[in-house]
């Protein structure tokens, strides 16, 4: 399982460090596609395989079907880490999420995100605002 927030830099190669706690985890090979919200999903090739059963389960004749497959798949693109940790990441995805310089690696259960520092703050201070009333609509902790 993917947890937890890291603060790294994307070089003028388009190149970042990925988090030492997620190397293993993504394995040797992973998938980096465009995600919801401005960010990039970053998933290991066994978690991509199930969302990948799931979407072709989805109906072709719906428009938003075909939107949403066409968008998820067409910046998908397997990414492999460098002997210093490093991924390459395809300048499509930079431009997608504006990864300039400054980023948010985070993990979220089956999957890592990755964010621009300025859309990541933003985002997570008017979520940070709704988080008890998002919770209560979405999540019984019963604890």
């Amino acid at each position: 399982m993917f947890m937890g927030e890291y603060r790294h830099n994307v070089d003028e190669k388009g190149r970042m460090i990925v988090p030492a706690k997620f190397r293993d985890e993504l394995g040797s090979s992973f998938v980096v596609t465009r995600g919801l919200d401005r960010c990039l999903f970053v998933y290991p090739q066994q978690e991509w395989k199930k969302l990948e059963d799931q979407l072709k389960t989805l109906p072709f004749t719906k428009k938003d079907a075909r939107a949403f497959t066409r968008f998820f798949f067409s910046g998908a693109t397997e990414c492999e880490l460098d002997k210093q940790g490093r991924v390459n990441i395809a300048s499509p995805l930079r431009e997608y999420a504006h990864l300039d310089k400054e980023c948010v690696v985070i993990g979220v259960s089956n999957r890592v995100e990755i964010w621009s520092k300025t859309i990541w703050e933003d985002y997570f201070a008017e979520s940070e605002e709704s988080f008890s009333e998002i919770a209560e609509n979405i999540v019984d902790f019963d604890m």
